[in-house]
């Protein structure tokens, strides 16, 4: 795991957007697992300056994102098809048709977390795995648990991610308390990871993921075992690794 620490917000953003576009640039068609909510806004802004700066093109990039509410209309503002759409697919070259988002107004939701994961498969896995992580130390919505999921399923969402995503949603009553989330063992067979946390708030769970006991208590532990991870920390959220060796 090597882990990057740097000045702020605006430094990560820009650090993990590099990182991206070389993966791009050395592979047009790759395939990459997108990631939602705060932390990554400013990356997308970043590979969007890219690309109108012709450094970049996303016309055969693939793309799988981790999770999607449900039951959520695509069409509602606070879901994800709507904030991919907003934060990088209108304003690159990709084709909608090579963009891939769990549907959160499926009939049967189990059916359609089998078909995501089918899909991932059927295109050989994700070269290139984005990451945020929660304050409970979720990663896509895998949700502290006795057991770590293999592969796509239906979440119940905690009440630590409920609390921290409400302000995501008009009202508390009209937040989904469910997601379609991409599981833990298809993360983990991901060729490489970049993950991003940034703010204080992060500080505690993000030492606890890289020097702390592997445990479905903390589902971002699990990348301790990946061989191909990088971690990118502003100031604040790598605050509390100031007694530890900053490569991890």
């Amino acid at each position: 795991m090597r882990v990057i620490q740097v000045e702020n917000y605006e430094k990560m953003s820009k650090l993990a957007a590099k990182i991206i576009s070389s993966q791009i640039i050395l592979n047009p068609k790759i395939k990459i697992g997108l990631a939602t909510g705060s932390t990554p806004v400013g990356l997308y802004e970043e590979l969007i300056k890219l690309y109108k700066e012709k450094e970049i093109s996303f016309s055969e990039v693939l793309t799988f994102n981790l999770d999607e509410y449900y039951p959520l209309k695509n069409s509602h503002k606070s879901s994800y098809h709507v904030f991919m759409e907003e934060n990088l697919f209108k304003h690159v070259d990709i084709k909608i048709s090579n963009t891939h988002i769990p549907n959160g107004e499926a009939e049967n939701p189990f059916e359609e977390a089998l078909r995501y994961e089918k899909a991932i498969e059927a295109v050989g896995g994700i070269d290139l795995q984005l990451l945020g992580i929660g304050i409970n130390g979720h990663i896509g919505f895998n949700e502290p648990s006795d057991y770590f999921e293999k592969e796509t399923h239906l979440v119940d969402l905690s009440k630590a991610t409920l609390n921290s995503n409400a302000k995501y949603f008009d009202d508390r009553e009209s937040m989904p308390t469910k997601a379609i989330s991409v599981g833990i063992g298809t993360i983990m067979k991901s060729k490489k990871i970049l993950l991003l946390a940034s703010g204080t708030s992060k500080s505690e769970i993000v030492e606890r993921m890289i020097y702390g006991k592997v445990s479905p208590k903390v589902p971002a532990s699990i990348l301790q075992f990946h061989n191909d991870i990088t971690v990118i920390l502003d100031k604040e959220a790598g605050k509390g690794l100031k007694l530890h060796d900053k490569n991890a």
